[in-house]
């Protein structure tokens, strides 16, 4: 709708004035003679837009239909710069619609072929922290139609998830995986071989691995790429001036239904106007939308309440739990452990659950376990599961580390009506070298595993006042020896994805000092990379990110500065990773890497993505990490070490 630039995500100073535009051109088209035929009940109606700098999203409704909407509620979220800025997020409206809930959002996700990660990080993020404060009555009027997820939240507001239709499009800006060239993406997009594409398409890929989109369905993908077109014309962008850019589908819509029967896609295809480097997608949809009769609902309604006034007046909810003990035993780094606790009705009346926090605590439980479902209502007689599960993230690990976390906690189930009951987690973690810091894991040789997590206990058994044991990890040693062995010549090392079992069993060779088998080169890669990006703190520090411009006069000095001020052990390793990277670059011709890759493989595992001021636009800070990746490239390619 705008330019995307400083001015714009700051101030947005013309975003108003554009979606306005855009809105009355909408309206105009909608309600042209053409269209209406003079016929009023034709016409449709503006029932809300939202924008978010570049973003706009806007429903209108057909004349006849407008007397049944009602709780119209627009919300926006801005996950770009520092996490909060409009140049990337999501701006979204709700409403009733005779009976049923619907959501609409749009939104642009983060850029850059390479960055899956963050787009499924601003998926989470809209998807999470959209919130439309409807208000008490709606929510009882909501929760009278059949929501019993707003019974068990408790508030005057709703999420996105908690609609019976969710429509979700925009600029998600997902590509084809970059195992595919740019010019084999371009030829095939060209020539309309879709296939290929299809397979390889982030999107796709992500949904099916369970990343992003989670019970989101999409239509298949019957039309060329969508991005990247020179402006004006129908050719992908392939000017000699211009960069090259493989096309993808970046624009996409999705849909979320509580009862998918109720949503038919007609059809999906994409506009073919050329004023953009984008194609517009467009759907149409055939939906199922609920129009209670309200004279039959209370019927029903009078007739559940006898029934319940018969249970209760027998006695009061009765529940038994087949355990309120949960010992995980051993947990591991990266992985989930589920226990389930089976929940029978054991009285005459409907019984109720649902957990609730602890006492000035807003959270159910602790951030490292999940718990599923968070409320139920079961009838006599009748049973249920509550799966409780342990997930070690690397912000846990780090926790637990530095002993400021311990795998223990007490979650209150509460018994509406009736009374409460504690269940009590606990669990032990395998302690792993991933999380950890270098300076930490050069105090030690033996294993990690074998480190007591307690301080005391780790005081007991090492002098954590002595000099560094080695001058890097040993785990670090172990991988790079490992790959420096088995295969230095493999096509696409470092890019290519490893074997999920593999890399497991590395991890706990790796934490428990056991012999590698004979595992994938692949996979060790995998297991190097993310060791190093899940380091508690990077290599390289903050204060060493480059506040200059870098050019080839002064690159020579900053590198050697860069150098001297690196604290030891982190210098250390930063050579020995450096070395090892210039041997891999020998191989070249055979594992296809090259310098400039490899860069940018060192900038992003070995520099925070989150170093930076807070005050800095996303320019500036593009402009650092680029000065970053070369201070990188002229390690990699000189013998300046």
């Amino acid at each position: 709708m705008v330019d995307l630039n400083a001015v714009n995500v700051a101030v947005e100073n013309k975003s108003q004035q554009r979606s306005q535009f855009w809105v009355d051109r909408i309206r105009s088209t909608l309600n042209s003679k053409k269209n209406t035929m003079n016929d009023p009940m034709r016409a449709y109606t503006q029932l809300a837009a939202k924008y978010l700098v570049g973003l706009l999203v806007c429903v209108f409704v057909k004349a006849p239909h407008k007397p049944r909407v009602k709780h119209v509620h627009t919300d926006s979220v801005g996950v770009g710069v520092m996490g909060v800025m409009g140049n990337k997020g999501g701006a979204s409206i709700r409403l009733q619609f005779y009976d049923s809930t619907l959501c609409f959002v749009c939104t642009h996700l983060a850029a850059h072929r390479e960055n899956v990660t963050g787009r499924n990080a601003d998926f989470a993020n809209v998807f999470n922290k959209t919130s439309f404060e409807i208000g008490d009555e709606a929510v009882k009027e909501v929760i009278k139609l059949g929501s019993l997820s707003q019974w068990a939240t408790g508030t005057a507001s709703v999420g996105i998830s908690d609609h019976d239709l969710v429509f979700w499009f925009g600029d998600l800006n997902y590509r084809v995986d970059e195992s595919i060239p740019t010019e084999r993406v371009l030829e095939l997009s060209t020539s309309n071989q879709l296939d290929e594409l299809i397979e390889h398409d982030q999107l796709n890929i992500e949904r099916a691995q369970g990343r992003v989109f989670q019970d989101f369905e999409e239509g298949p993908l019957t039309f060329q790429p969508t991005y990247k077109y020179q402006p004006g014309t129908d050719l992908y962008e392939q000017r000699p001036d211009k960069k090259l850019r493989a096309p993808a589908w970046c624009d996409r819509i999705l849909w979320l239904a509580q009862e998918p029967g109720h949503v038919a896609q007609l059809n999906y295809t994409r506009s073919e106007l050329n004023i953009s480097d984008h194609k517009p997608v467009m759907s149409t949809f055939l939906v199922t939308i609920k129009d209670v009769i309200l004279s039959r609902r209370e019927e029903v309604y009078e007739e559940v309440m006898k029934l319940l006034d018969e249970f209760e007046n027998q006695s009061l909810p009765m529940v038994t739990l087949d355990r309120i003990n949960l010992d995980f035993g051993d947990v591991r780094y990266d992985q989930s452990v589920t226990l389930p606790i089976m929940i029978t009705n054991t009285g005459k009346v409907v019984a109720q659950f649902r957990l609730v926090p602890k006492l000035d605590e807003v959270s159910l439980c602790k951030p490292w376990m999940s718990v599923s479902p968070t409320y139920g209502m079961l009838i006599p007689g009748e049973q249920t599961e509550i799966e409780f599960t342990i997930t070690i993230d690397n912000a846990t690990a780090h926790a637990l580390n530095t002993s400021r976390e311990v795998l223990e906690d007490i979650l209150i189930l509460r018994l509406e009506n009736g009374r409460d009951y504690y269940i009590s987690v606990t669990g032990k973690y395998a302690r792993s070298c991933f999380g950890m810091s270098v300076d930490e894991l050069v105090l030690y040789t033996d294993p990690i595993r074998d480190v007591p997590l307690d301080p005391i206990l780790r005081a007991e058994k090492y002098d954590l006042s002595a000099k560094a044991a080695m001058c890097v990890p040993k785990e670090l040693w172990r991988i790079i020896d490992a790959i420096y062995e088995r295969g230095l010549d493999e096509r696409d090392l470092l890019s290519t994805p490893g074997v999920p079992e593999e890399v497991y069993q590395i991890r706990e060779c790796l934490d428990t000092g056991a012999a590698f088998n004979s595992f994938s080169v692949h996979s060790m890669a995998e297991v190097l990379i993310s060791f190093l990006s899940n380091l508690s703190t990077p290599i390289v520090p903050a204060s060493l990110f480059p506040t200059l411009d870098i050019d080839a006069q002064n690159i020579q000095s900053f590198a050697r500065k860069f150098l001297e001020d690196m604290p030891p052990i982190q210098y250390n390793v930063f050579i020995y990773i450096i070395s090892f990277f210039r041997e891999v670059l020998l191989h070249r011709q055979k594992n296809k890497l090259s310098p400039a890759k490899i860069a940018r493989i060192c900038c992003n595992c070995l520099v925070s993505s989150s170093q930076g001021g807070v005050d800095e636009s996303a320019s500036t800070l593009h402009q650092r990490r680029g000065n970053m990746q070369q201070i990188m490239l002229h390690f990699l390619e000189t013998n300046s070490i």
